[in-house]
């Protein structure tokens, strides 16, 4: 499964002139003057000389040509470091009290919000401040609100060995190798490093970090558009009763997911083959189950395969019957908990009345629907009960949407599928020992073509940042918009053996698994969003050593709609089976455009974005490039940016560094566009890896700065 790349309507919609053209990739946005200055610097490294740059950019080849001598790894100091004052931050350094960033103020945030009671929604009241939410509004390139859809929401997904974990170190990139070009590698390597350590800093503090709860945004009465599907009683929910189904019938088309308590799906059963409505043979067998006191995994298989008989020698069960031997007999709550989950998923049709939209792509959308829904539709999930969901080919009908039944999270045991399971059943455990009373919306944002920013001629100054090697997305960057590494198909190998950054988030957050079923794999100018899911369990590790540590203490404030203040945004980065496929501008621009995207905001006040190496890991993004790149988007965004490096310390000595000196000589997002344009230029000139902070430094040097 190709998950994380990029499509060709896509390229086509980003550089068409080029695509269609016949121009070289490396000849984007700029006219063919980066691939211009790729050939010449090829053939002066061929010939020994370069020729000059013909345009007044003061960035001639010449000059890249020293820039690539300065950080080349010969062991030899360079002209720059030998006859010019040090290469490390300016000596105009801002005053202690920082630099101000446009759209942010220099004051710093209270952590507290409205407190929440229960189901009297304190949202109702007129107290408290609010996330930003849906709206009757019509369409655009948001589905919410009045003024625009949330941009603050939660997301996550990446495949299953792409991404590093919050709390992990990635081990994609390797720290070092022979091609590997960086300031480690030459004479003064230890001034460069004293300096990244123990130099000026513009960075700012967590706690200066905008949250949701200092965003004054009103959300104003629930309501349902053409373009916000609400499954909950709006009327009932806006005079403070809670959420109640809202009725509705059942439409059995491609715009809509076919259902399984759906009268038009049917199976054919018995010797005779007899035809019948298939929710009559699935709440046979589940009201079977669910009148037992205990039910063991032979008798779940039993029940599954009875209305998904074509897979009956294909499908294994071992990894949730070794769940259930590893447990010893009196702490065992599985057997008791397997028939509560089978009456939840009976509640299908009474909980779910109205037909649920399907959020295709290159149609903005919203779906709002109560944790009590999400929960029976999960459990339906876990009973693979969803017809036409099985078959992944691409004469599929659901071919390009996610799996959604748990068929592949139950077989082929492994260590990793025991820690999932441990987490799912501990979600169905709470969900059906008491009902949860809150909302969660799932929002599909699309760019327009008006949408997307002129990189070449953006004004913006670097943005508010904080850098951390320490800490975690979901924890410190809690009540930001919180970034999940995700796959193009939402939720990557979360139902199967994948266990980084987004198979974590969607495994102790399990209501984001719901958006697989109705969610369209992400095209590359797409984002989806998900306000208000819950954290059911705490872990610790990465891949093979995570370990689901037990429950976790929910203690986020709700609001105006009953959603927890949480708030993810899965945007997919490209995947480079080449690590070279990346620096060249067509890659960089999408990946732009993409983290664009996730944090373009929609409402006056919006939450800092909490993110670290996306794209990193197994996709093979370059840690310096991708944090450059959300750094320009959170700059077009006009938001700020909280980093984490997952104990990369290299990495944010680096960031904090960069970003200091592009604060210090204010540069622009268009400035530092042109810069990219002639690392790329310099990166596949020069054969081997540059480093992307070495090359930015040198070209603010004293001695000649190139902006």
């Amino acid at each position: 499964m190709a998950e994380g790349q990029s499509s060709n309507s896509s390229m086509e919609m980003l550089m068409p002139e080029i695509l269609h053209s016949g121009k070289k990739n490396s000849d984007v946005a700029d006219g063919g003057e980066s691939s211009k200055r790729s050939r010449e610097m090829t053939e002066g490294l061929q010939t020994g000389e370069l020729h000059k740059s013909k345009v007044d950019r003061r960035n001639n080849s010449e000059q890249i040509k020293q820039c690539l001598s300065d950080i080349h790894p010969d062991g030899k100091a360079s002209s720059v470091q030998a006859g010019c004052s040090s290469p490390g931050a300016p000596s105009s350094a801002p005053s202690s009290t920082g630099p101000s960033y446009p759209g942010h103020s220099s004051t710093g945030h209270s952590s507290t919000g409205p407190s929440y009671s229960g189901p009297s929604y304190p949202g109702h009241s007129s107290t408290g401040p609010s996330s930003p939410g849906p709206s009757s509004s019509g369409p655009s390139s948001s589905a919410l609100s009045s003024s625009g859809p949330s941009s603050s929401a939660p997301s996550s997904s990446v495949p299953s060995s792409s991404e590093p974990s919050s709390s992990v170190p990635s081990s994609s990139e390797p720290s070092s190798s022979r091609d590997d070009v960086s300031a480690t590698d030459v004479e003064g390597a230890e001034v460069v490093r004293k300096k990244r350590e123990d130099g000026p800093s513009s960075c700012c503090l967590l706690k200066d970090m905008k949250r949701i709860p200092q965003c004054d945004n009103k959300l104003g009465r629930l309501e349902f558009s053409k373009t916000h599907t609400v499954l909950v009683d709006v009327g009932i929910f806006n005079v403070g009763a809670g959420p109640l189904p809202q009725e509705g019938r059942d439409v059995w088309n491609s715009d809509f997911v076919k259902m399984p308590n759906s009268q038009s799906s049917h199976m054919k059963t018995g010797f005779t083959m007899q035809t019948k409505v298939r929710w009559e043979v699935i709440s046979k067998q589940l009201s079977s189950l669910s009148k037992k006191t205990t039910a063991s995994v032979n008798d779940l298989e039993e029940a599954i395969i009875k209305y998904n008989p074509k897979y009956k020698s294909q499908w294994s069960f071992d990894a949730l019957s070794s769940l259930v031997k590893a447990n010893p007999k009196g702490d065992n709550y599985l057997p008791k908990l397997f028939p509560k989950i089978a009456e939840l998923a009976l509640r299908l049709p009474e909980l779910v009345m109205k037909a649920v939209p399907l959020l295709k792509r290159g149609h903005p959308a919203a779906i709002t629907l109560s944790q009590t829904q999400i929960a029976c539709l999960l459990a339906n999930a876990f009973f693979c009960t969803y017809p036409h969901r099985n078959a992944s080919g691409p004469k599929a009908e659901y071919h390009n949407y996610p799996s959604i039944n748990f068929t592949s999270l139950f077989g082929n045991w492994s260590s990793r599928k025991k820690q999932k399971l441990r987490a799912i059943m501990h979600y169905f455990q709470e969900v059906t020992a008491k009902e949860p009373t809150g909302l969660v919306t799932f929002e599909r944002h699309c760019l327009r073509d008006t949408d997307f920013s002129n990189w070449r001629s953006c004004n913006k100054k670097m943005p508010k940042l904080h850098v951390a090697s320490l800490g975690t997305i979901e924890n410190e960057g809690k009540g930001m918009l919180q970034v999940d590494f995700a796959s193009s198909w939402i939720g990557g190998g979360v139902l199967g053996s994948g266990l980084v950054q987004e198979e974590i988030l969607f495994i102790i957050n399990p209501e984001l698994i719901v958006s697989r079923l109705f969610t369209e794999k992400l095209g590359d100018k797409e984002c989806l969003i998900v306000t208000g899911s819950q954290q059911f369990s705490n872990y610790s590790g990465f891949g093979d050593t995570f370990q689901w540590e037990g429950p976790h203490e929910e203690r986020l404030n709700r609001d105006e709609w009953a959603r927890l203040q949480r708030q993810i945004v899965a945007i997919d980065a490209l995947h480079f089976k080449h690590r070279s496929e990346q620096f060249n501008m067509i890659n960089v621009t999408r990946e732009l455009n993409k983290a664009y995207c996730g944090f373009k905001g929609h409402r006056p006040d919006e939450p800092d974005i909490a993110t670290g190496n996306w794209g990193c890991g197994a996709f093979n993004g370059d840690k310096q490039l991708k944090a450059v790149i959300q750094l320009m988007a959170a700059a077009q965004a006009k938001r700020g940016l909280a980093f984490f490096t997952f104990e990369d310390e290299s990495l944010k000595q680096g960031l904090q560094q960069t970003h200091h000196l592009l604060v210090t000589e204010r540069t622009t997002v268009e400035k530092l566009f042109i810069l990219l344009e002639d690392y790329c230029a310099a990166q596949q000139a020069s054969g081997v890896r540059v480093d992307l902070f070495d090359f930015i430094r040198i070209n603010f040097s004293p001695c000649r700065s190139l902006l």
